[in-house]
């Protein structure tokens, strides 16, 4: 009962808790909803051809990919199998969902972080420019270009900035093989400009949103009249009294997009035919390599809680007052 107390009081440990069982809830659900899709590795390995299959080979073939198992059976054994390390076999690439993983995570987290810079970079200084003057020009132009952002779909923004500039100027990196960044750095980063575009419009849409409206409420507090009575200049009161306090939602917002990125962006890899994790998802559903969605799918579900876990912390150095708490 001690132990149940001490877990309670204690925020980091209700929050791993908290995400244990999240983690769990995820693996349940995507098992499941991928059994619910008809068909199964053998329908989707020999097509038509599996309808000609005698019974002892349907058999033999659902022994060998593990279909012929009571499905609780077949979730505990892939559940073992993740605490030993193993996380399946994928029939398609002939690699390990470990190996497969290694080669394409690194690329989705670089467009990740590209996206997000770039978001940053175009909704923190829009936020704070419609903020600054409520109700006018440059605010309606703030507001609009966030709108734009929240309602043009990523894979209409990708498919229209690639069609315009492959006709225009013949800029189109994306169709060579993809390059990673230690191979060759230019082209790396010419293939990832696009994509991290399109992403980091969408996402600057809700950041810069959040900030104006964080700032519009710090710029109400009292402590903010106090620092222009006493002569605060107003490029440090803009960016260290009015933006330092308002961070706290902007940052709660970026650890959410950062953690949507690491799993949403299956369409625009597809799109640009980047390597990445998502592109590894859609490709296992494709070909219904069990094994290979369910790991992954539960990766991307851990890189999410992890990124929330920091975003928690990161609350407690730039706020005193979640420290007191």
């Amino acid at each position: 009962m001690t132990a149940v107390r001490a877990i309670a009081a204690h925020p980091i440990l209700r929050r791993v808790l908290s995400a244990l069982g999240t983690l769990f809830g995820v693996a349940v659900f995507v098992f499941v909803m991928l059994r619910a899709i008809p068909g199964n590795q053998i329908t989707a390995g020999l097509g038509t051809e599996a309808a000609a299959l005698t019974p002892s080979q349907r058999a033999a073939l659902e022994a060998y990919y593990g279909l012929d198992k009571p499905l609780v059976v077949q979730f505990f054994s892939w559940l073992g199998n993740i605490f030993t390390g193993n996380l399946g076999f994928s029939s398609r690439a002939q690699v390990s969902v470990v190996d497969l993983t290694a080669q394409s995570l690194p690329v989705t987290l670089e467009l990740a972080v590209f996206s997000i810079v770039l978001a940053l970079l175009i909704g923190i200084p829009l936020g704070m420019l419609s903020a600054s003057k409520p109700d006018s020009p440059r605010d309606a132009f703030g507001q609009t270009v966030g709108l734009l952002g929240l309602s043009i779909p990523a894979f209409l923004l990708a498919t229209a900035l690639l069609a315009i500039l492959s006709a225009t100027i013949r800029f189109n990196p994306n169709g060579e093989a993809f390059a990673h960044l230690t191979e060759n750095p230019l082209l790396n980063l010419q293939q990832m400009l696009l994509p991290s575009l399109v992403l980091g419009f969408g996402i600057a849409a809700p950041i810069m949103r959040t900030t104006r409206t964080a700032v519009l409420e710090v710029r109400g507090n009292d402590f903010i009249r106090t620092a222009r009575a006493k002569g605060v200049g107003p490029r440090r009161l803009q960016f260290r009294h009015v933006l330092g306090n308002a961070l706290v939602p902007i940052v709660t917002m970026t650890g959410l997009q950062f953690g949507y990125l690491l799993g949403g962006a299956v369409v625009v890899e597809q799109i640009f035919s980047l390597p990445g994790i998502g592109r590894q998802v859609l490709l296992g559903i494709q070909q219904k390599e069990y094994a290979v969605v369910q790991s992954t799918v539960l990766l991307i579900a851990l890189a999410f809680v992890i990124v929330n876990l920091l975003t928690d912390l990161l609350y407690r150095i730039i706020d005193p007052r979640v420290r007191a708490e």
